[in-house]
């Protein structure tokens, strides 16, 4: 992983090599420190941009300010000219100096400028005042600690372990959303006292108090215009705008290529890449075999490929995936539920072998509409329009007639969902699709002593982004959901974490703020017309891409988890989630646990995901708060 750490107060230099070498990688770097009295800034980065010259903490032409910065900035080069006029001298050719100096010209608004993935820290040593920062999507992590004049900030949560002062308690307040969701909130982390700072935000500690700053959100509905734009003018204005976001990321002295999935957002990233680059293009898919159709994509993929005459790589993953599971959950730091950090962690272990930045068609179902749910939620309107008598009989009879399955596409799962939650008001109805475990089951589930740490409502967040929905659509509402807290907090976070563990950068195009903006400009019913999910990104594209690869439905990074759970993962499930272990733990209620694992292995019910958040949880449990000697509920 690669990133930052310091801390500012009365702890001893000598602690920061420490915290420093937790923030290894293989593949070049940039890495150094800088310390005076009380205040300490260290620097782990994996070098794309001046090779040379980039490296870190690195300070301004007095030496008064410091710096360390883990990302990217795409449009360095567009603000370097500007700053250059204003007498600014540069002593390099990295975009680390341009962060410096823009925060010389314009202070902590220097961020509103930038585009890109960031998290840095600024020593303005004159003030004694640090700045913190975080770019806008969340795409670069930064961690923070503080009490009793310290403060500690890092990349990764193993960094601000290495400090005696930081405790392995855990967070039940975190822990409860982790059971929901399958991820933790984004001001928050699984062990009590370490905090995140928010995507979009800045921090100013300054006299022992820290300031939060929101300097970015997802616009307003009721602030967009939403005039008669006629389908072809959107199409290609969207176009442009990804196009632009992809020749801003293929910014980078080292080798780069794209995860090409098959689906339609990474084959729009290699089209736009072909528009903007004369170069060769390096493609990599990951595939599941003849065992498992369903799930495999790589079919589409080559299509992409030949049609672009990409230098194509592909990876089958079988199911050996437990030698995979520690890496995995050592280099998220907290414990993670969605399966398909074990594809990514494949692919991208892949790729590494052949370039260190790669683009990714992460953030377009988010943007342009291609989650199945969105169709959901606009047949749900219609549903609780009918008598409540004809809800209920027809529910009763779907669910009893459409059974679960394996397939990537669970049809049974679904009935089950959609009916569930029909008689529930917006948005606790798309909520409750999103959720791994409903407060019910977690009622059934968590034990007394786990539960009475929960104060908070853990879907509150999500409840805020749908109040600001727009177009007059409950759409446009389950967008800002899924833009302001699942794509941060779960796939971007996923993407990061899987990525870097192989010293591997990730771009995502579709996450660029300006594309956000403009997709959130659009009404919900042109970007997805009738049934068609991601209509309008399929029409932007429609005379570059095959037509295969526009048609076929949507599919999923996904693997054949409750399957596997079933067979090849049967044994190291009912290690992890055995009775006597459950029991031990004292957070869960080994019945429930055992009717879960009943239903699921019995073939009654599909609790793969529900499964996988408890199995996931143990082996963070194992690994992060055992091995760190006793540890206690917040």
């Amino acid at each position: 992983m690669c990133g930052i750490a310091g801390y500012i107060g009365t702890v001893a230099p000598a602690v920061l090599p420490a915290m420093l070498r937790s923030l290894t990688h293989r593949g070049p770097d940039d890495a150094g420190t800088h310390v005076e009295p009380g205040v300490g800034l260290g620097m782990t980065r994996l070098a794309i941009i001046d090779l040379a010259g980039g490296r870190q903490p690195m300070s301004n032409e007095d030496r008064s300010l410091w710096i360390v910065f883990n990302g990217e900035i795409y449009n360095y080069r567009e603000l370097r000219p500007d700053l250059l006029a204003r007498g600014h001298r540069f002593q390099s050719r990295s975009d680390t100096e341009v962060i410096l100096h823009l925060f010389e010209e314009e202070g902590e608004r220097c961020v509103e400028r930038l585009r890109g993935m960031f998290a840095f820290a600024i020593w303005d040593a004159p003030r004694r005042r640090l700045f913190l920062a975080r770019d806008r999507m969340g795409k670069k992590p930064l961690y923070l600690w503080h009490r009793d004049g310290l403060f500690l900030f890092a990349s990764e949560i193993k960094a601000l372990l290495c400090h005696p002062a930081v405790s392995r308690a855990l967070d039940p307040e975190a822990f409860h959303h982790y059971l929901a969701f399958g991820y933790t909130p984004a001001d928050r982390s699984a062990f009590a006292g370490i905090r995140k700072l928010p995507p979009a935000h800045t921090a100013t500690l300054a006299e022992g108090t820290l300031a939060l700053r929101r300097y970015w959100d997802l616009p307003r509905g009721d602030s967009l215009t939403a005039g008669p734009v006629p389908l072809p003018e959107r199409a290609a204005r969207i176009r442009q705008e990804l196009r632009e976001a992809v020749r801003l990321r293929l910014e980078s002295d080292v080798p780069l290529g794209v995860f090409l999935s098959g689906g339609i957002d990474s084959s729009a990233v290699v089209a736009s890449m072909r528009e903007v680059t004369g170069q060769r293009i390096a493609t990599f898919s990951i595939g599941f075999g003849q065992a498992t159709p369903s799930f495999d994509e790589l079919p589409f993929a080559r299509m992409v490929a030949r049609r672009f005459e990409t230098d194509h790589s592909e990876e089958i993953l079988d199911p050996k995936v437990a030698d995979l599971l520690p890496a995995i959950v050592q280099h998220f730091d907290e414990p993670f539920a969605d399966s398909s950090a074990i594809p990514t962690f494949v692919v991208a272990q892949a790729t590494a072998r052949h370039v260190k930045v790669v683009l990714s068609g992460i953030g377009g179902d988010e943007t342009f509409g291609g989650y199945p749910r969105y169709l959901g939620l606009r047949l749900s309107e219609r549903y609780a329009r009918l008598p409540h008598w004809m809800r209920s009989l027809s529910g009763a009879c779907l669910v009893r007639l459409v059974r679960e399955t394996d397939a990537s596409l669970n049809w049974g799962d679904w009935v089950r969902r959609f009916i569930s939650g029909a008689e529930r008001p917006m948005p606790d109805r798309y909520l409750g699709w999103t959720r791994f475990f409903g407060e019910a089951e977690l009622e059934r589930l968590a034990t007394p002593a786990l539960r009475q740490g929960w104060k908070t409502d853990v879907e509150a967040l999500p409840r805020a982004a749908f109040a600001a929905r727009g177009h007059g659509d409950p759409v446009d509402g389950a967008f800002r959901v899924d833009l302001g807290t699942y794509l941060p907090d779960d796939l971007l976070v996923m993407a990061d974490r899987m990525s870097m563990a192989h010293s591997l950068e990730l771009r995502a195009p579709f996450c660029d703020h300006r594309v956000i903006e403009e997709s959130l400009r659009i009404p919900p019913s042109v970007k997805i017309p009738g049934l068609r999910l991601k209509g309008l990104l399929k029409t932007a594209f429609a005379d570059v891409l095959p037509p295969q690869v526009l048609s076929h439905r949507k599919q999923g990074f996904m693997i054949p988890l409750g399957r596997w759970l079933r067979t090849d993962l049967r044994d190291m499930m009912e290690d992890l989630l055995s009775p006597e272990r459950v029991r031990s733990r004292g957070l869960f209620v080994p019945d429930a646990v055992e009717a879960l694992k009943r239903e699921h292995l019995g073939g009654s019910r599909s609790h793969g995901d529900r499964l996988w958040t408890l199995m996931m949880a143990e082996l963070w449990l194992r690994q992060y708060l055992d091995t760190g000697g006793p540890w206690t509920l917040r």
